[in-house]
């Protein structure tokens, strides 16, 4: 039988401690059709493949009103996971989880508000605040006048602590059954090539779960990318990454980017003690290679000596403890779903440079865009391949207007950054000597 964990209705459980005296009876509550299904015959609306921002976020997003569908939620590992990426969530990101119903997931996991970007050009630093005019329309005042918000703010936080608090939302909704599993493969219908549902592996044995509609989602290294999506994926660096201890920040609740002799460092505060240094290391980097003492070699003469004097104490420290790990910096373009029965969605669909932080962003607008694609009065039925295949085509043009954006800023900004020499110091100069204010 396969792990499976799906939360029942609080009114199936009495409370844990009760008075002899006053206990009330409780009946227990049969579980629903749709749970059975889901359960003992392993079938569902929508089955989805990663538990991760996307995956999880949707999953909740459909399970609730006004779609109420029934979903199945797939993921090989459920502990808690510890990531070096996916740490600081955006303004624009903010606002969406906010539009999904989940702005909750951002408490109780110590995550740290951002109110905007420090740039450091040797030495030099320029604050890039986020505008304050940036903020989404709340209402109107006495005079029939939009108002705003006020000005924006973005969290960092650690992202598996964050992960952690969707899942948990996940797991309280009714209409959604949260399964251990590990997906080897798509199951295809024979006769029509339509994709069905997936074959896995559940406790090392054999398993298969059907939906009318398969989501992948299971992240930058997609064990199904390379059949379905006909773009190379494109890694030209690596972040490595330290966490540093009690940390001086030269500007408290920003985002740090700090340009020198090598490529950028970035710097954020992902708890009340804990601050992520991402530092950028281009594939045949000489200063990084086996003579010149690897990557900590890199990181001890040629980034360190760069950092803010009121850094580099605690980011030494955790150079000498050794606690180096890497993440690729991937660029994928988006593409048309055009698979009947499957949509391919988040970092398996299209990356970009993690630079700007845009990346969670990203999926929680194309859930937020999805969540009007798929409307039960627009798509009643999740398995009309042709009517699903239409609205992802929409679904491909009308997120353009923001990843578009995020996309192009992210490839844009990291190529500037990561220049050196002349045509870096040109390019800065706007910056370092007058200071620079994003568009409103």
């Amino acid at each position: 039988m396969p792990y499976i964990h799906d939360t029942p209705r609080e009114s199936q459980s009495p409370p844990t401690s009760l008075s002899a005296a006053s206990s009330p009876t409780y009946e227990k509550q049969e579980p629903s059709a749709e749970t059975l299904r889901r359960n003992l015959h392993h079938e569902s609306d929508v089955l989805i493949v990663g538990a991760g921002i996307l995956g999880t976020a949707l999953a909740i997003t459909i399970a609730r009103a006004p779609h109420n569908r029934s979903v199945t939620l797939l993921e090989k590992a459920l502990k808690e996971p510890d990531r070096i990426v996916g740490e600081l969530l955006q303004p624009g990101g903010v606002s969406a989880l906010k539009e999904l119903g989940l702005e909750q997931c951002l408490e109780e996991i110590d995550s740290i508000k951002v109110e905007g970007y420090e740039v450091i050009y040797y030495g030099q630093g320029v604050e890039i605040a986020y505008p304050a005019n940036a903020g989404k329309v709340a209402g109107k005042d006495s005079n029939g006048s939009q108002t705003k918000e006020g000005r924006p703010q973005g969290r960092s936080f650690h992202h598996g602590r964050f992960i952690r608090r969707l899942r948990e939302v996940a797991l309280q909704e009714e209409n959604i059954t949260v399964v251990e599993s590990t997906v080897t493969d798509v199951v295809k219908c024979g006769y029509t090539g339509n994709i069905l549902g997936v074959n896995c592996l559940t406790q090392g044995e054999k398993d298969v779960w059907f939906g009318q509609l398969t989501v992948l989602a299971d992240g930058y290294a997609s064990k199904f990318r390379r059949e379905y999506i006909p773009r190379p994926v494109v890694s030209k660096s690596r972040f490595w990454g330290l966490e540093l201890i009690d940390v001086e920040l030269p500007r408290p609740l920003h985002g740090h980017v700090i340009l020198g002799d090598g490529a950028p460092v970035l710097l954020y505060q992902i708890g009340t003690r804990e601050t992520r240094a991402l530092v950028d290391v281009p594939e045949g980097l000489e200063s990084a290679s086996s003579k010149n003492g690897g990557v900590k070699g890199h990181l001890r003469q040629v980034v360190l000596p760069s950092l803010p004097d009121c850094i580099k104490p605690s980011f030494e420290r955790a150079l000498e403890e050794g606690k180096l790990r890497s993440m690729p910096n991937s660029f994928l373009p988006p593409s048309v779903n055009r698979f009947p029965g499957m949509i391919m969605l988040g970092d398996a669909m299209n990356m970009r440079h993690p630079l700007t932080g845009g990346g969670m962003t990203v999926a929680f607008n194309d859930v937020v865009l999805l969540k009007e694609l798929l409307n039960p009065e627009i798509v009643p039925d999740l398995g009309n391949s042709k009517v699903i295949l239409k609205q992802m085509e929409r679904f491909h043009w009308k997120r353009k207007n923001l990843t578009s954006v995020i996309n192009i800023l992210a490839q844009a900004l990291y190529s500037l950054f990561a220049a050196n020499g002349t045509s870096l110091n040109s390019s800065l100069n706007p910056v370092t000597n007058k200071g620079c204010r994003p568009p409103t």
